[in-house]
């Protein structure tokens, strides 16, 4: 988790023109297709998207996949995550958050478990490069981001 003072400028936002949900694709080798029902949100510092935070597969009241792509690790803080998990669990109402890491990527896997995710499948050679995929979720009860107290009154 980040803790600095450009980490506390860093701002996040919804994406109303797609620019973010592209950087995440691109940044990700992703296909739009890959991807249905989509709210995307962006981090920015400045005037530069360092985060993108896509909430795919949405059924509302049920569930939501998060997708996260970053080039810089300052949008990692407990403000931003606060926001991202108030959109799924308060805005979208969800009991639920659900993500996929590649096996091999060892740092997506280390954040997602340190966030407080719980492993819960492998889909086998799964991925476009044969790797295996992991399945995490996150129920609400079990987030360690939502405060009672929000931050500017639930607003972005």
């Amino acid at each position: 988790m980040i803790t600095s003072k450009s980490a506390d400028r860093a701002v996040i936002f919804f994406d109303n023109t797609g620019a973010v949900f592209d950087f995440v694709l691109k940044g990700l080798g992703a296909k739009k297709e890959e991807f249905c029902g989509c709210v995307t949100l962006g981090v920015k510092i400045e005037d530069k998207v360092i985060a993108g935070i896509i909430y795919s597969s949405l059924r509302e009241g049920r569930d939501v996949w998060l997708t996260i792509f970053s080039n810089d690790k300052r949008w990692c803080n407990k403000r931003i995550l606060n926001a991202i998990f108030k959109v799924a669990f308060d805005f979208f109402k969800c009991r639920r958050v659900s993500v996929r890491v590649d096996a091999c990527n060892t740092k997506s896997r280390r954040l997602v478990e340190g966030l407080g995710f719980q492993k819960e499948g492998v889909l086998r050679a799964f991925e476009d490069n044969g790797h295996n995929a992991l399945i995490y979720s996150m129920l609400k009860d079990e987030c360690l981001y939502l405060k009672k107290n929000n931050i500017n009154g639930g607003k972005f």
